[in-house]
């Protein structure tokens, strides 16, 4: 740990300037209590750098929470050896992509029924909720089971035994984004009317007991749960796709799933705070977690160490080095070709700008999280899905 200031304190050993002179920016913040945490995949975001844990008194700032509202990890440890499977690993690869929709505004044609109760848990806690999602995005249900693009995926790894995992990373989609951006927007407003001035109008923030306040509050609670959701169904799709492509079901070992874009109440430090994790996972003592690396590198099963000073947090991934556009002018098709050796992915210069190099290197990020957590499986990737 490094402490920068009384109010920020650092797990990073990869820190650009400007990622730190951002947090720097959002730890003034007078409501930030007892300080701004920085995970070791710190790295510049809108508004509040990802990879920060925000702890906050009386307000909440939506864009700290971030644009894909209850975005994270979901993982299926099976029953089954790499020994058991298939040595024709490209057919399950498309069974996949034919069974999940993939990339920005792709949806389901048909709602299938394992997404029904789950469409219905949803419509239930909008009512409660007093709120009517189709007022942002029509097609909400059908994008429940959907992808995304960018650096979401789906994988099959193995772990340092053999024993193999399903792995997906996907959060709450466009219904989630517009939930997002109209508060946002409502947060800069707000700003203005009281003719408050702000170091960065994107750490513009809610006043909790306001309208304004609660109304983010459950609409963001529906959106971190539909992106839970969302994954419980797209992991339930993997399962079945490789229970056919082993020709045996799925017998599930261990099921994890945890968000890393959200926000919640807790308390730290003696004072009940909301919590605002933007690219980070919950790390309490004993409690499981996933943090992925980049495509081509390795992925962590993990147990919370619940260091207090941390806000009882740790990393989320690996964390970028290069923008996208950069990472796009610097690196080629071949040396994505060349990270991917081994492992069965769509052969295409889309994801070139997930390249491993484009990220921070996730054994860094690792041993810099050992105060944070304790690793219990490390995964290998060898199948992986994207969407362009």
């Amino acid at each position: 740990m490094k402490k920068i200031t009384n109010r920020l304190l650092s797990w990073a050993t990869l820190l650009e300037d400007s990622t730190e002179s951002q947090a720097r920016t959002t730890s003034t913040m007078p409501f930030i209590y007892p300080h701004l945490a920085l995970m070791p995949d710190a790295h510049l975001g809108l508004g509040a750098t990802v990879g920060s844990v925000i702890p906050t008194l009386g307000a909440v700032m939506p864009a700290a929470v971030g644009v894909d509202i209850g975005c994270g990890m979901i993982a299926v440890r099976t029953q089954f050896a790499l020994a058991d499977l298939p040595a024709e690993r490209r057919p399950v690869r498309e069974a996949i992509e034919r069974a999940i929709p993939l990339s920005a505004g792709a949806a389901n044609r048909t709602i299938v029924a394992t997404a029904a109760p789950r469409i219905l848990q949803l419509e239930e806690l909008a009512d409660e909720a007093s709120f009517d999602p189709s007022s942002y995005t029509g097609s909400w249900r059908e994008q429940l089971g959907t992808l995304g693009s960018g650096n979401h995926f789906i994988e099959i790894s193995v772990d340092e035994q053999d024993a193999v995992w399903l792995f997906l990373h996907s959060g709450s989609r466009g219904v989630g984004n517009k939930i997002a951006q109209r508060h946002i927007a409502v947060a800069k407003a707000e700003m203005k009317r009281w003719w408050i001035d702000l170091p960065d109008p994107d750490l513009a923030y809610l006043v909790e007991g306001t309208r304004e306040f609660d109304r983010y509050i459950g609409e963001l609670r529906w959106a971190q749960h539909f992106a839970l959701l969302n994954r419980e169904e797209m992991m339930d799709r993997v399962v079945r796709q490789v229970s056919e492509w082993v020709g045996e079901p799925v017998a599930e070992q261990e099921r994890i799933n945890c968000h890393h874009n959200f926000t919640q109440r807790e308390t730290h430090f003696g004072k009940s705070v909301w919590l605002s994790r933007k690219g980070a996972i919950s790390a309490r003592k004993g409690e499981h977690g996933l943090i992925p690396g980049s495509m081509g590198t390795a992925s962590y099963v993990v147990e919370g160490l619940g260091n207090p000073v941390a806000l009882e947090s740790s990393p989320h991934g690996a964390g970028r080095l290069f923008s996208r556009s950069k990472a796009r002018k610097t690196f080629t098709h071949d040396q994505l070709r060349e990270a991917m050796a081994g492992i069965e992915f769509r052969d295409t210069d889309a994801f070139l700008d997930e390249i491993p190099q484009a990220y921070k290197p996730i054994d860094q990020v690792m041993a810099d999280a050992s105060e944070l957590v304790s690793i219990r499986h490390t995964l290998r990737q060898i199948v992986n899905v994207k969407g362009d």
